[in-house]
């Protein structure tokens, strides 16, 4: 990711707050695993135990703000699988722009059909988690002989003709799947503004092959007037709504998936 996210986990902790524990308890209830000074300020990655769920959590923080946690997973999950639903050929060539605890590139690796996987991430460290086996994904998508890691930033690669394979320039994908920014409208780096808009948009389409399908994470409710942009540059498009449950504050939470497809191929089919 180009920058790192700075997450909606301000709402999911909203009016509660993480019990203390006694020092002499810090190893089992909570452990700062890494801490790396960035262009983006103090990038922190820690564990600590959920009493109320009986699970260990792994959160990403910038500075004091939540980027992201193990605990919400759902629309990281539904990202890969909303968009790879789209796609029925064999032999699928993919790009991830934002590596994060890796939720939605473990879920690319676990479509059958996916022949390669390019993964994109603007922060090292992120990949050092991983490659080091400090994130529980990291094994499994180190390991995978079909997924490679990119360090670089994967909006300028997406403005680029080059692209996001440094070994194989100009090459194109099946899909694309993004999730950096809040929302095409709530940007973690006001540069990162293009990338939504048409011009920008054509730009990304261009990497993909004809029939290739563009997804997109966001925090908010879907936006008519983004679907629309995303309309006026592919073939097809549309948000789909992903909710999930959070147990911290025991209510429904609801977040967007953006789905968009290149021409020559059969029109998106409608969500249940």
């Amino acid at each position: 990711m180009p920058a790192p996210h700075t997450r909606w986990m301000a709402s999911l902790y909203h009016c509660r707050s993480i019990a203390r524990v006694p020092p002499a308890g810090m190893s089992l209830y909570f452990e700062e695993l890494d801490y790396r000074p960035t262009p983006f300020g103090a990038l922190s990655l820690r564990r600590r135990r959920e009493l109320s769920l009986g699970v260990d959590v792994f959160e990403i923080k910038l500075g004091d703000e939540f980027l992201m946690s193990s605990l919400f997973t759902a629309s990281e999950i539904a990202l890969a699988r909303l968009g790879l639903a789209e796609l029925s050929g064999p032999d699928l060539d993919v790009v991830v722009g934002g590596l994060g605890l890796g939720y939605t590139a473990k879920a690319v690796l676990e479509h059958e059909a996916v022949k390669s996987l390019v993964i994109v991430e603007a922060l090292d460290a992120v990949i050092d988690w991983h490659e080091g086996g400090v994130l529980p994904l990291g094994p499994a998508l180190t390991a995978d002989p079909r997924s490679k890691f990119v360090l670089g930033d994967f909006f300028a690669l997406a403005a680029s003709k080059e692209g996001f394979d440094p070994s194989a320039p100009a090459r194109r994908f099946d899909a694309i799947l993004v999730d950096i920014d809040h929302s095409p409208d709530f940007l973690l780096d006001p540069q990162n503004a293009a990338f939504y808009q048409p011009a920008g948009l054509q730009r990304l389409a261009a990497h993909l092959l004809p029939g290739g399908v563009f997804g997109l994470w966001s925090n908010e409710v879907p936006d008519d007037a983004f679907t629309q942009r995303l309309a006026a540059v592919f073939a097809v498009a549309r948000a789909e709504r992903v909710a999930f449950h959070n147990p911290l504050q025991n209510r429904e939470f609801t977040q967007t998936i953006y789905l968009a497809r290149t021409d020559a191929a059969p029109e998106l089919h409608e969500a249940d």
